[in-house]
């Protein structure tokens, strides 16, 4: 017997998105995103002014993008995959888990940047979106290896090739992209639970 497989619209995932774009063309159209002094007087984080009590900048560099390509490869990856994490979830808790996996993520960077007394600017979303595939991670395998259409060998196949470009890429905060993805395991174990019941489909 076939059934249509129904799938929510996820609004919460799509709002997030839009934020992330918003703000990336408001910065785009009064200056330069590429522009590290720029990125800094509107939210990127900077260790010395989070020192100072700045400390919403663990959000705001959330919801920054250092040029064009950057914005973009977060956003398809979100695309793609946070529709499967808010549906997991829930939508209020997708936002709770996404906003813990990007401030967490930041925050562990910038521990690392006190211990190597490192001043760099940081901006972007990867650190929550690593968190979506660590998450989504954890959700498949309690799932028997299949959440949707998402399977084990897609997802680790992802983090290890994402990781891989991190790494052999200069410029990229690996720090948040691996706290982003513990963070995403830590929380999914928290706020996921696998449903009792599964329609199975013959």
């Amino acid at each position: 017997m076939n059934h249509r497989t129904y799938r929510r619209t996820a609004y919460a995932n799509l709002t997030l998105i839009a934020i992330n774009f918003a703000y990336f063309m408001y910065l785009e159209m009064i200056g330069d995103t590429q522009d590290s002094v720029f990125m800094i007087s509107h939210g990127a984080l900077f260790l010395p002014l989070v020192l100072q009590g700045e400390y919403w900048r663990l959000l705001t560099a959330a919801f920054m993008h250092f040029g064009i390509e950057h914005i973009i490869n977060n956003m398809l990856v979100l695309y793609v995959l946070g529709d499967n994490m808010e549906r997991a979830l829930g939508s209020i808790k997708y936002v709770i888990f996404y906003l813990i996996c990007g401030i967490g993520s930041n925050a562990v960077s910038l521990l690392a940047d006190m211990r190597f007394a490192s001043t760099a600017v940081s901006a972007g979303a990867s650190g929550a979106v690593f968190g979506v595939i660590g998450g989504l991670l954890y959700a498949v395998l309690v799932n028997h290896g299949r959440l949707e259409d998402l399977g084990t060998r897609q997802l680790v196949v992802m983090i290890v090739l994402s990781l891989y470009f991190g790494f052999v890429n200069s410029g990229v905060n690996n720090v948040a992209h691996i706290a982003g993805l513990v963070l995403g395991i830590v929380m999914g174990i928290f706020f996921y639970r696998c449903p009792a019941n599964r329609a199975i489909i013959n």
